[in-house]
């Protein structure tokens, strides 16, 4: 039989107890540590059990996901009744568009994807050629969703609504937005007095004035600036103000990240011989972009929210079609569930953008580790 022998200091290190490390550890170390901590994690326990029981109960257990009434849902189960949104689910997604013409919608937000992917997703195959659909897709969408060409009929911007104005205003308003705060956060830095005081006063004059009045602005004088003859529909002036006042936002995110550049990549650009745009394109706007990004989503997740606000000017968003609902003397009182849908859509779209933004953090990190 053969034993090992070590010399003095050599021995191996033994594994550790079998109850400090792993998932066993954690819970000992972390639940269960002292008598005082045993108690408050059982009767946490305890309260989540009977809290989630009725939860999943009130959601989806004892739910009515088909009746034509609220006295027949009650008649049913004494649960959520989602009948209230399977029966105007069409109204909720696509306002009052014309049932008929709704595979317009569905076809464009499907493009809205591929248009977006080669933008957010830098390694993506066949890029090239799909920046060519993102360049031609504004045109695309529009001709498919105002109609009027191509022998698509007409559909007047009073029948959009629900889920699919709330879109429309908030992707297109995030889009038109970043490049105008980029000119207004360079304009802000500009050493020519014209343009830093014009970029000034337009980014103070945003700021200053709450959304809600620029929506009022928007929907009863702004024809009155434009030229004579010149009549927009509503939801492109609602679209237009949306834009500017994000804009003014994001200018100021973009200026705090072109501040927090050191001064000496601005004599290293000197000393390379780079001209003004030269470096703004090659070493200032790429790392002021990459430091703003959490600013700049914060941002767009804020617009995206406020596009609520059109109800006060007669639009119909998601709100909008949940106060028509429930004003149906069948679903009264069916708020809960009305508005709960609604911050269900809000909720998981303002996720996708918050967590593309840990993303593209991550991916641009190049930070020692």
């Amino acid at each position: 039989m053969n034993i090992e022998t070590y010399k003095p200091g050599s021995y191996p290190d033994l594994p550790p107890p079998s109850g400090t490390v792993g998932f066993y550890g954690w819970i000992k170390k972390n639940l269960f540590s002292s008598l005082s901590n045993s108690l408050l994690t059982l009767l946490s326990v305890t309260l989540l059990y009977f809290l989630i029981d009725g939860i999943v109960g009130w959601f989806f257990l004892d739910a009515v996901f088909d009746a034509d009434s609220k006295i027949e849902c009650r008649k049913i189960d004494n649960g959520a009744c989602w009948a209230v949104v399977s029966r105007r689910i069409g109204q909720f997604v696509y306002g009052f568009y014309p049932e008929a013409e709704r595979w317009r919608i569905d076809i464009t937000f499907f493009g809205m994807f591929l248009a977006f992917a080669p933008l957010l997703y830098p390694d993506l195959p066949k890029r090239k050629f799909l920046l060519w659909f993102s360049g031609i897709f504004p045109i695309l969408a529009f001709l498919l969703i105002n109609g009027g060409y191509f022998g698509f009929s007409k559909v007047e911007y009073n029948l959009f609504g629900g889920f699919m104005l709330t879109v429309i205003i908030g992707i297109t308003g995030i889009v038109c937005s970043l490049p105008i705060g980029i000119a207004l956060a360079l304009g802000r830095q500009s050493k020519l007095t014209v343009v830093r005081t014009l970029s000034v006063c337009f980014i103070e004059f945003m700021r200053g004035v709450p959304l809600i009045t620029l929506l009022f602005v928007a929907s009863s004088m702004l024809n009155y600036f434009m030229p004579p003859g010149t009549n927009f529909s509503i939801l492109v002036r609602v679209i237009i103000m949306f834009t500017f006042f994000s804009a003014a936002y994001i200018a100021e995110v973009i200026r705090g990240g072109i501040q927090a550049i050191p001064k000496g990549q601005y004599e290293a650009a000197d000393a390379l011989g780079l001209n003004y745009w030269q470096t703004t394109r090659f070493i200032t706007l790429p790392q002021a972009m990459k430091i703003s990004i959490p600013g700049i989503v914060n941002t767009f997740i804020g617009l995206y929210k406020d596009t609520t606000l059109v109800v006060v000017i007669g639009l119909l968003d998601p709100l909008g079609i949940a106060r028509a609902s429930l004003a149906d003397t069948k679903w009264n009182g069916l708020s809960i569930e009305v508005y709960l849908f609604v911050a269900l859509f809000f909720f998981l779209s303002c996720l996708a953008m918050s967590r593309y933004s840990l993303w593209l953090e991550k991916k641009l990190n190049t930070d020692h580790k």
